[in-house]
């Protein structure tokens, strides 16, 4: 492979610029710079010198292959982060043969490198890209490698069953003990017990990663926007007495308690003969719909509609009048935060289910194994081997051990170059 490099901290301006090299070529290329490189995962203060030009005073760390991040032979030189300092040295690794790396190339190389399966990669992406508390700890399982250990016990789970399973067919002249298909189907029932108990966290894994969504509904004048704006603490959304003010839908990104969580402003439900607020209104009904928490905003605190699982009914404008079972004033500032915690309530009753399927890719692979094991009753023993064998392979795929090549450049081009 080739040798490359990139900052590996974020660019522009800052306390230290950390620019890491991988590949065979590493080590010559960061002596040709910084002179040789101390002892491997010990750092030491070294010039850096391109000729008789002195770059910078820089820290020098260095990897031994199959020690490092990316299973390679890695340098990392830490300078002081002015722009030009980076610039400069990268300059000088370029006319030392190195390229530049491209996004989430060090990661990839790990991952075909052996350093970790796919499924951890994929974790990491999420870790990089983590706003809140809650997706952080949710990432970190993935990026510990929790999945591929059970993926691997259920797997040697299938290869007990499949070896069992081809003894009866290769020996059945012979003796076989009685036990042997009960084992069978025993583990086949294990396995496929765990893989429906991970799907069924999947959704809720999901909506962690992604993020929920609270939409703010009501009649026009019901006090949406300046709840948003209350909230959010500044002002978002324009509030005015004239009705029909809102058309568009505004989203509001905020870290509730450790959960991600995106409120929305929404148009006020009427009928409109205006064709413009008519669109607002469709788009706020049907993105309401999709949301995981409707609040239900209106000056009388009533609604006679349908409730969805989790939804709010709340009294605005307490300030001026008051009579409800939950009543705010966005005014004022009066039962705002009341309401926050009933929606952090509920969000985090839903995030209590999630599990470490998180993504589209592995639920299918799962789902696939899942149906090779299921309807297997009565099937002639080859039949049921083949099953075993599918399954096995779909597990396998789930962290990336067998058909990673079709999801490589998907994943690894989501990550940020120097990662």
């Amino acid at each position: 492979m080739d040798t490359i490099f990139a900052e590996a901290s974020p660019p522009g301006r800052g306390g230290i610029t950390v620019v890491r090299l991988s590949g065979p070529s590493a080590r010559k290329a960061a002596e040709a710079f910084a002179g040789p490189l101390p002892d491997a995962r010990r750092s030491y203060l070294r010039k850096l010198r391109d000729g008789d030009d002195l770059i910078d005073h820089a820290l020098v760390l260095w990897f031994e292959e199959g020690h490092s991040f990316t299973g390679e032979e890695v340098a990392e030189l830490h300078l002081h982060g002015a722009p030009v300092i980076a610039d400069r040295l990268a300059r000088g690794l370029l006319s030392q043969g190195l390229r530049r790396a491209e996004a989430g190339e060090f990661t990839r190389r790990a991952f075909l490198n052996g350093r970790m399966d796919l499924a951890e990669a994929e974790g990491l992406a999420d870790l990089l890209s983590a706003e809140t508390e809650a997706q952080r700890k949710l990432a970190m399982k993935a990026t510990d490698g929790e999945l591929g250990k059970i993926t691997d016990q259920l797997r040697h789970d299938l290869i007990r069953a499949g070896a069992l399973i081809e003894a009866s067919i290769d020996f059945a002249d012979e003796e076989v003990p009685e036990e042997v298909p009960v084992e069978v189907y025993e583990l086949i029932d294990r396995v496929r017990a765990q893989i429906s108990e991970m799907l069924c966290s999947y959704p809720a894994t999901e909506r962690l990663r992604q993020g929920y969504e609270v939409a703010i509904i009501g009649p026009p004048n019901a006090g949406k926007s300046t709840l948003l704006n209350r909230i959010a603490q500044r002002e978002i959304a324009i509030v005015s007495d004239i009705a029909g003010t809102t058309r568009d839908i505004l989203e509001l990104r905020t870290d509730l308690h450790g959960l991600p969580v995106t409120f929305l402003d929404t148009a006020g439900l009427r009928d409109s003969a205006d064709p413009v607020e008519a669109i607002g209104v469709q788009r706020a009904t049907t993105r309401a719909r999709g949301a995981d928490i409707r609040i239900h905003l209106s000056e009388d605190g009533l609604f006679t509609g349908e409730l969805l699982k989790g939804d709010l009914v709340v009294r605005s404008k307490s300030d001026v009048s008051s009579g409800g079972d939950l009543e705010i004033s966005a005014m004022t500032g009066k039962g705002i935060a009341e309401l926050l915690e009933l929606v952090y309530d509920e969000l985090r009753s839903r995030a209590a289910d999630s599990g470490l399927i998180g993504n589209k890719r592995q639920a299918e692979a799962l789902g696939r194994a899942r149906a090779d094991l299921e309807d297997i009753d009565h099937i002639a023993p080859e039949l049921l081997a083949e099953r075993i064998r599918g399954a096995n392979f779909s597990l396998a795929e789930v962290v990336g051990k067998i058909g990673a090549e079709n999801y490589l450049d998907e994943i690894f081009s989501s990550f940020c170059i120097g990662k």
